[in-house]
């Protein structure tokens, strides 16, 4: 039987998510990382529903601040929140309203390559020394939160700790702490389909699909970016 193991206020995230239709079933193909996925979760959708929009920056404002208050704190101390272009710059912006933490972001100019260059400016009031918390809606390998975090820091900007609505536990926790980052995810794919199963929103072949799929990237060996 499924089963889900996660705090009320963030399954709240999975609940609202389902009734928005940002999770679909299928073949999807998203980037390098996301390869046939039977799942495709599409968190920009909250943009469109203001009251959602603040009610997970509330989520994530609560979560930091737990996280915080643990005796051995697992966010560290911050100055500064940072959106991920482009999926993390509406979450970013809603958090910083709610919580009263400054933003800025990152103005992006890419290579060839896609990667982000020395060219990109950041959008905002900073000083180098500052802590900034990196936020993206969904990470699935990790790279745009790994290449927004070396250029805040070649800016002299600290940064330590990065949230998402979603982690698709697809090799991003891992990626990320290779460069010193660690991750706070409100919802890991796994309790969301737990708790989508167990609330019998999703059928079995689909539950068992996905979950197939994400033990697929359970064993050793790096995460592709």
């Amino acid at each position: 039987m499924a089963r889900t193991a996660a705090n009320p206020g963030n399954l709240w995230l999975a609940s609202v998510l389902w009734d928005l239709g940002a999770i679909q079933f299928g073949d999807f193909t998203m980037g390098r990382t996301a390869v046939h996925s039977p799942i495709y979760v599409n968190v920009r959708l909250l943009v469109g529903h203001p009251r959602s929009l603040r009610r997970a920056a509330q989520v994530i404002r609560d979560e930091i601040r737990a996280l915080q208050a643990m005796r051995h704190p697992h966010v560290e101390r911050f100055d500064l929140v940072a959106g991920v272009p482009f999926g993390g710059l509406h979450i970013a912006t809603a958090y910083s309203l709610v919580a009263g933490t400054p933003m800025i972001y990152l103005h992006p100019a890419r290579d060839d390559q896609g990667r982000l260059t020395d060219g990109s400016v950041i959008e905002g009031t900073y000083m180098p020394g500052q802590t900034v918390l990196i936020i993206d809606d969904l990470i699935t390998g990790g790279g745009s939160i790994v290449e927004t975090a070396e250029r805040l820091r070649e800016a002299g900007l600290i940064v330590k700790d990065a949230v998402v609505l979603i982690d698709r536990e697809q090799g991003g926790r891992e990626y990320l702490k290779r460069f010193g980052i660690r991750l706070v995810p409100i919802l890991t794919l796994e309790v969301m389909l737990n708790y989508l199963m167990s609330r019998g929103k999703i059928e079995e072949e689909w539950y068992q699909r996905s979950m197939d799929y994400l033990q697929g990237f359970r064993g050793p060996g790096p995460a592709v970016s």
